[in-house]
């Protein structure tokens, strides 16, 4: 039996910071047969290749459909629009075959074409897609993306594409990569239509997918609306009739509004309703938790050069106490860090941070002083709209008693605008870097984070070493070979701290009562296509 609170709003439980919160109430307004989800403004316009984001992926993943695609329970591999993904002996060499019938949301069919052309337009350079470096192992990639700044590429296709007949195409790889395949669920990876091509500003106000529900309207700042695709083809059909995705600015509101009847899903329960277990008592069954493919770090704007000794980012690692943070603020649903990757991911082994994920005020104060201190005021930064607030408080204050230096969190508004000035590496001071897996495999926590140049290495930090261990990892014969690779990468990156490990977390998400079945993915992200509504009552 479920039970609602209904008359207040929440309060904070400890005295680290205050969110100003509001009460939803009264109807939603959204019709019977449309689900409401908590979201925010995504970074950029609704393409694949340039949506790495998880406010865009989500709408993403609604829109398309990939070769293979994750289960929403353990996020095992099936395929999806694959009907094989078969490796040459070396796994070097790839030849895919589709499923024939499918369709993008205007009619027209999803060939092999649709996805060598969509992966080369991702990959050319000059197209400045944020998820051009997924590309980077196809051969070929380099030609597209010469060294040379302001070069122009010889050529703006992929070597190593090439479409074999309408539903097979080969994929020639600059060097093995076993884990490929597992790869190919994520967004980077999804097919374009023709009318892309075509008109790709119009595409970016009107997105056209091959996916269980297509684009039906946007309001910005607000909403976004996606409708069920009858033409489907895929084995996971939507029951439902529409799905709105709503922008909230506080966490503790989407909370509210689920609570309060006027919101179907919220991705994240907010760390005022964990303690005393109150998000439980809210939502009774609507209350799911599974463990999932998150961390929660923070990171060192490498560019600036306050910040380039790796003693001084030691020692503010060592300076938070992560055990009592993750105690009071979280309740203890976080599990401190000991290295880079999610305890739940194949692969993980413990404690590769070592000694400088442990709190250790005398060696951080040690590691400070060799490093030669810290001038001025050190900024922790994030976006202000997805419930950071208390826990980078308590990072912060941590760091000031145990270092005794200036630390503040200052908050950015919207996770948008948070997102644009990573990417323009504007940041002065360390800024929040929270990941969620692209896929289920150790090396998603690991390439496209601290390979150089890559697509979510926003602090760009860059060793070769850590590089080649990559390179190494990738050309393992078997997987269970390259996890074991990929492990030995990441203890690379204890020698540099990058970016400071805080915590892994579960997901922890709320489901209204309205839904008769509905599922959490272990990506923090609502199974559109597993949900069902309960009869509605006379």
């Amino acid at each position: 039996m479920r039970k609602r609170r209904l008359a207040a709003c929440l309060a904070v439980p400890l005295a680290v910071a205050m969110l100003a919160t509001a009460c939803g109430g009264g109807d939603s307004g959204a019709p019977r047969d449309t689900v409401t989800v908590e979201w925010g403004e995504p970074e950029n316009p609704l393409v694949p290749g340039n949506t790495t984001e998880t406010n865009g992926s989500n709408v993403m993943d609604a829109l398309f459909a990939g070769l293979v695609k994750y289960s929403p329970d353990d996020s095992s591999v099936h395929n999806e629009m694959a009907e094989s993904i078969q490796p040459s002996p070396d796994h070097r060499f790839y030849t895919i075959k589709i499923k024939p019938g499918w369709t993008f949301h205007d009619g027209s069919p999803v060939t092999a074409e649709s996805f060598v052309k969509a992966w080369n337009y991702t990959a050319y350079g000059p197209n400045g897609q944020q998820g051009g470096s997924f590309f980077e192992q196809i051969k070929g990639y380099d030609e597209l993306n010469p060294e040379e700044e302001g070069a122009t590429p010889p050529t703006d296709q992929l070597s190593g594409l090439k479409v074999v007949d309408p539903t097979t195409f080969t994929v020639e790889l600059k060097a093995p990569l076993t884990i490929f395949p597992t790869m190919l669920g994520y967004g980077a990876f999804y097919p374009l239509p023709e009318r892309f091509f075509a008109d790709p500003e119009g595409f970016e106000q009107h997105p056209i997918g091959n996916g269980p529900f297509k684009f039906e309207s946007r309001v910005p700042n607000e909403s976004l609306t996606v409708s069920r695709y009858d033409g489907f083809q895929g084995e996971d059909k939507a029951k439902i009739g529409k799905v709105q995705f709503k922008v909230y600015d506080e966490l503790d509101t989407a909370y509210e509004d689920l609570v309060s009847g006027n919101l179907d899903f919220v991705r994240q329960v907010p760390v005022s309703a964990l303690a005393g277990d109150i998000w439980r008592t809210d939502l009774g069954d609507g209350a799911q938790e599974k463990p999932g493919l998150l961390t929660q770090n923070i990171a060192f704007p490498l560019y600036d050069q306050r910040f380039q000794n790796p003693d001084l980012r030691k020692a503010i690692s060592m300076a938070i106490d992560r055990e009592t943070i993750t105690r009071q603020i979280f309740a203890g649903s976080r599990t401190p860090a000991d290295g880079w990757v999610a305890p739940s991911v194949q692969g993980y082994v413990p404690n590769q941070c070592g000694e400088y994920c442990t709190y250790d005020p005398q060696k951080a104060k040690e590691l400070l002083a060799k490093a030669g201190g810290f001038q001025g005021t050190l900024q922790i930064i994030s976006n202000g709209d997805g419930g950071h607030s208390e826990w980078s408080e308590a990072v912060a204050s941590s760091i000031r008693q145990t270092l005794g230096i200036d630390v503040r969190f200052t908050p950015t508004p919207t996770f948008s605008e948070f997102r644009r000035q990573a990417s323009a590496r504007e940041f002065s001071g360390m800024f929040r870097t929270g990941w969620i897996a692209d896929y289920p495999s150790i090396e998603s926590f690991l390439t496209q984070l601290y390979r150089t140049g890559a697509s979510s290495n926003d602090y760009e930090y860059s060793n070769p070493e850590f590089d080649a261990a990559l390179d190494r990892a990738n050309a393992a014969p078997t997987i269970p070979e390259a996890e074991r690779r990929y492990a030995a990468a990441e203890r690379i990156l204890a020698q540099d701290m990058p970016v400071i490990p805080l915590w892994s977390q579960p997901v922890q998400a709320g489901l209204s009562d309205r839904l008769a079945d509905a599922k959490a993915t272990p990506f923090r992200k609502l199974d559109l296509t597993s949900v069902t509504l309960k009869p509605q009552q006379p």
